[in-house]
């Protein structure tokens, strides 16, 4: 390896955090605990082992998602309820906010909307902070494991189990779009309760056994009227492979809760964003 002389000098320079998330509102907090303190459950869904279910959640609900028989994690899309072309966007939420979220971190949809899609107002795993190998839990990093994928690795075998697959059948079903149709609406997800990072020495995204628990979950605010999507991955809790049969699954749980009237008095729903669209042109 041709290393010039001062090759520690430049790895010594100090990083500089490429967006500061200071400027942005902070979600009030306070309110949204508040509120749903006396909120009511109104709506369950369950996504089974290996297939994903979607919901719904109205702006000012809450959604949460737990783990209720076995260690499981779970692959999430989230779209505006009028508009699938508005979709979670992982790539500035890790941007803004890290590569794992939890509370009080946000969710934010693709451009040109770039806007507040859900908060994250609890974690019972945010304890877990980022462990030796660099690995934290509800990550934004991976994409999902997709047929693709699993057909290149595997020499060209076919499953159709992935998240991406799931996904894909369980937007077919809940808006009657053709299947191509619906896979392109499919996207990058939060992996809710994956624990990941990536290696110190290659660089190279990995996956460890999830610490989850039966009772544990996450749970979010929708800013905007949601459609959503959770796939029980067919990797299980993931500490051994995924895309397989071979894995032991669980369920995931979505429930959804609606505050009293008036608990949300002063929160409004946030816009698409402001930006004009000129582009300079």
């Amino acid at each position: 390896m041709n290393q010039p002389n001062d090759a520690e000098a430049r790895r010594a320079i100090e990083p500089v955090v490429v967006y500061p998330p200071d400027t942005l509102d902070p979600p009030p907090m306070e309110l949204y605990r508040a509120a749903r303190a006396g909120a009511s459950r109104i709506a369950e869904h369950r996504a089974e082992p290996r297939e994903a279910a979607c919901f719904r959640v109205a702006a000012g609900q809450f959604f949460r998602i737990s783990s209720v028989e076995g260690s499981q994690v779970g692959d999430l899309n989230l779209w505006a309820a009028d508009d699938l072309n508005e979709r979670f966007f992982s790539g500035k939420t890790r941007a803004l906010h890290g590569t794992h979220v939890t509370t009080g971190d946000r969710l934010w949809s693709t451009i040109p909307h770039l806007r507040p899609m859900a908060t994250v107002t609890e974690d019972t795993l945010s304890w877990y902070g980022i462990d030796e190998y660099g690995g934290s839990v509800h990550d934004v990093i991976g994409t999902r494991c997709d047929p693709y994928t699993h057909h290149a690795l595997s020499g060209g075998g076919e499953y159709h189990h992935c998240c991406h697959s799931n996904l894909t059948r369980a937007l077919v079903a809940e808006t009657g779009a053709d299947p191509l149709s619906a896979e392109l609406a499919v996207h990058d997800v939060l992996n809710v309760f994956m624990c990941t990072g990536f290696t110190r020495d290659t660089g190279q995204y990995f996956m460890k056994a999830s610490p989850v628990r039966p009772g544990d979950y996450i749970e979010l605010f929708a800013e905007i009227d949601l459609l959503g999507a959770l796939s029980a991955c067919p990797g299980g809790d993931c500490s051994t492979g995924h895309s397989s049969d071979a894995a032991q699954c669980h369920p995931l749980l979505i429930e959804v809760f609606a505050p009293a009237d008036g608990a949300l008095t002063g929160w409004s729903s946030p816009p698409r964003n402001g930006y004009s669209r000129n582009h300079g042109l």
